[in-house]
């Protein structure tokens, strides 16, 4: 037999991860989040889907719908739908009863912890939840709980099999919502069962780059012979273009679309929240994974937003990455999992912690991480940090979605860092209520008038002008903020150029640039060279 030609893996072949056939996001890989997604989540919106799929196709035509909890698919697809509720119901029995017996805590907290010692409590914990929930108050006398995570994720509550990819090839960059659309096997896809932890997603990631045995990948993966033609279809004998690590003078930063940015010297890469397109032709111009460095040493992530911590990212380039720098949190609250303990099940083997104002020394520099106030609809979130970075004399701020409800608090974080060279910024105002991504979670319904008041949002104009003034930037940049449309399947969003984000980041570059600031609202692909500027 003559010996097999190596292949790479195609630069617009997508392996979206998949949990129990819905796209992986964060809330779904700690054990009670994914259970409480399950059943507040999952079920309704395949129940609605299954009742009414006309209703659904209709909706997520209107654009004013988009985010919604709407299955965009056609009507036909009903009967995936209805094949993988009853597989839902039939295989993840043990979670719906972790969900109710959470539901159950909530309303045994509210009816009998009055004040008094909380030990009898103990006993009427149900079965899902004894040894895993610790009770106590505030010193407000609040009642309130934790999980003990490590534990959950050691449980049978925790199912690696339930992990896979949906393997295909795009042709763009439309995806169906993430959120609200389960990933039910076609003609164009390929579904594999595989362990996110497993090596051999780094194995197939690697491919991307370097030439590998199709047959190797194939078997390891264990695709079934009939899907083998279109399997195969993924790989080509055409290398990829070469790319090299920066080693020019100074710093380089690119901007890869939304929050993510990759800062290189000719020592150390950094890469902010990693949120990278695949390779497509013909579309908006854009860095993608054939422009990353062969080493990332540090992939710092701001908080545990599904377009901050993009799973398919991340397991994409876990083979290139050296460290996770997260912030910690570890408090076992629900709606504030640990990143930590998310990123190890990912399958990281250095995951690194920061707590506010702590630092950790780079090659030539140090990295910062720095309170992160607002974007959480007001819940107890410690899980968040920005991150100031120093070297050589340049000062940068990545401050994410950090919104400045407190402007006190920004001076504050100036007295410890100092003024900044170069600020990164977001300035989604109008963000999404706190059921839109919280809602499974809540023991009870939250007042409408309520729920529209809290919101996932960061800065407008007067509170991001708040920032420059506080940190005195010579460059400010705004992220796009749903614009790219390789995001879509994440944000749900449909800015327009009469968006408030939209209006109000222009307001702010435009007052930039009348005082001699550089500004710029980022878009798709954007470098930046900074040198240190002398005051």
């Amino acid at each position: 037999m003559a010996p097999e030609n190596p292949v790479y893996l195609k630069k617009n072949v997508i392996a979206e991860p998949i949990i129990m056939g819905w796209y992986a996001w964060p809330q779904l890989i700690p054990p009670a989040s994914l259970a409480m997604n399950v059943v507040g989540r999952h079920l309704k919106i395949m129940d609605s889907y299954i009742q009414s799929p006309q209703l659904h196709a209709e909706a997520v035509k209107n654009p004013k719908m988009k985010g919604g909890p709407f299955v965009d698919y056609p009507e036909d697809r009903a009967e995936g739908v209805q094949r993988l509720r009853d597989r839902t119901l039939r295989e993840q029995g043990r979670l719906i009863e972790l969900a109710g017996a959470i539901r159950q805590l909530y309303d045994l907290l509210k009816q009998e912890a009055n004040g008094y010692c909380l030990d009898p409590l103990y006993a009427k914990v149900r079965e899902p939840l004894k040894g895993l929930v610790e009770l106590s108050y505030d010193l407000l006398n609040q009642p309130s709980y934790r999980f003990y995570e490590p534990l959950l994720y050691r449980s049978d509550y925790y199912d690696p099999a339930s992990q896979g990819l949906s393997i295909y090839e795009s042709g763009g960059d439309e995806r169906p919502f993430a959120l609200s659309t389960p990933r039910i096997p076609d003609d164009r896809s390929v579904h594999v069962r595989v362990t996110f932890h497993s090596e051999v997603i780094d194995k197939l990631a690697r491919m991307r780059r370097v030439a590998g045995s199709y047959s190797a990948i194939r078997e390891e993966l264990g695709i079934e012979a009939g899907q083998e033609p279109l399997f195969r279809s993924f790989f080509t004998g055409q290398p990829p273009a070469a790319s090299n690590r920066y080693d020019g003078d100074g710093i380089r930063i690119r901007y890869y679309g939304h929050a993510c940015l990759v800062l290189e010297t000719r020592d150390v890469c950094v890469m902010s929240d990693p949120f990278v397109s695949h390779g497509q032709e013909g579309v908006i111009p854009r860095y993608t994974y054939a422009d990353l460095p062969d080493v990332i040493d540090y992939a710092v992530i701001t908080h545990h937003h599904q377009d901050h911590v993009l799973i398919e990212t991340l397991l994409e380039l876990r083979h290139s990455i050296r460290h996770v720098v997260v912030p910690r949190n570890g408090g076992g609250q629900l709606q504030d999992p640990s990143l930590k303990l998310i990123l190890q099940a990912l399958g990281f083997p250095s995951v690194i912690e920061l707590e506010e104002l702590e630092s950790i020394d780079l090659p030539g520099g140090r990295l910062t991480g720095v309170p992160f106030l607002s974007e959480h609809a007001d819940l107890q979130v410690r899980g968040k940090l920005c991150h100031h970075l120093a070297f050589d004399g340049l000062s940068v701020l990545f401050a994410a979605d950090s919104c400045a409800i407190d402007p006190w608090v920004y001076r504050r974080v100036h007295d410890a860092v100092g003024y900044v060279d170069v600020l990164f910024l977001g300035m989604e105002c109008n963000g999404a209520p706190l059921t839109w991504l919280y809602g499974p979670l809540l023991p009870e319904p939250i007042a409408r008038d309520k729920d529209r008041s809290r919101r996932l949002a960061g800065c407008n104009f007067d509170r991001a002008s708040q920032v420059v003034e506080c940190f005195r930037p010579r460059q400010v940049y705004v992220y796009a903020m749903g614009l790219e449309p390789w995001i879509n399947h994440i944000m749900g969003m449909n800015q327009t150029e009469q968006s408030k984000p939209i209006t109000e980041s222009n307001r702010l570059v435009s007052a930039c640039q009348a005082r001699g600031i550089i500004a710029e609202r980022l878009y798709g692909k954007n470098e930046i060279f900074s040198i240190r500027i002398e005051q």
